[in-house]
């Protein structure tokens, strides 16, 4: 039996019909099951902004909020490494006018206001549904090597620790989790972890079609998912 916080974040995107959860709503469901996330506040004006990012602590991370905005980097729509309250006020007015510039007619729910994750081993963790077999679990290395080198284990849903394991073993690059070349190790056990609880969500959760944890930030003693995208 699922809990009614998880029912109500599916509900809020059917009620506008909507086949995809806003990143907040993602990031919302997905702390529910347990996963780390970057905390995320959603601000509607320029005061909102400010007092969110203060409340969350700098450095600070704007992206907007738009049905008709999947992909926010290609509209100008994400702004990095905000310092300051000017710098918020001035990165909300842009990221308006990226948007605007880029969509005229696109509605803005408003702008997220996240904290700014330090760098770390970039993961993805990611599931589609398969018409045989169900939803079926990815996991491998983010940002350019999943582009390129298309290196991720799969799994069909339900898998337990074992198989999330397992799935860290099978990618070719597995030793950049153990750091290689200066680079800090990940820490294995939370990756697992976030295997395990992404599968009982999906068992939960039907309306899940796909979803999309990319990046994964992982470091010596945790990770957090950065971003996060979920299609109905």
């Amino acid at each position: 039996m699922r809990d009614k916080a998880v029912t109500d974040v599916f509900e809020a995107a059917k009620k506008e019909n909507r086949s995809f959860l806003y990143e907040h709503e993602a990031k919302k469901l997905f702390g529910l099951y347990g996963m780390p996330v970057t905390r995320i506040l959603v601000a509607k004006t320029e005061d909102e902004a400010v007092k969110a990012a203060k409340k969350i602590g700098f450095p600070i991370v704007l992206k907007i909020v738009s049905p008709q905005i999947l992909h926010k980097s290609d509209a100008g729509g994400v702004i990095v490494g905000v310092k300051d309250e000017q710098g918020i006020r001035d990165g909300f007015k842009k990221i308006i006018t990226n948007v605007r510039n880029y969509k005229a007619d696109a509605e803005i729910t408003g702008v997220l206001v996240q904290e700014m994750a330090p760098k770390g081993t970039e993961i993805i963790v990611g599931s589609t549904t398969d018409p045989t077999f169900g939803p079926t679990i990815m996991f491998g290395l983010g940002g350019i090597f999943v582009e390129i080198l298309k290196d991720v284990s799969f799994r069909v849903v339900p898998i337990d620790l074992v198989d999330a394991m397992e799935m860290l073993d099978e990618i070719k690059a597995k030793k950049i989790l153990d750091g290689v070349r200066g680079m800090p190790p990940s820490d294995r056990k939370t990756l697992a972890d976030i295997l395990v609880k992404t599968s009982r969500m999906l068992e939960d959760c039907p309306e899940i079609k796909e979803l999309d944890m990319n990046p994964i930030l992982a470091y010596p003693d945790g990770a957090r998912i950065v971003d996060g995208r979920v299609i109905m």
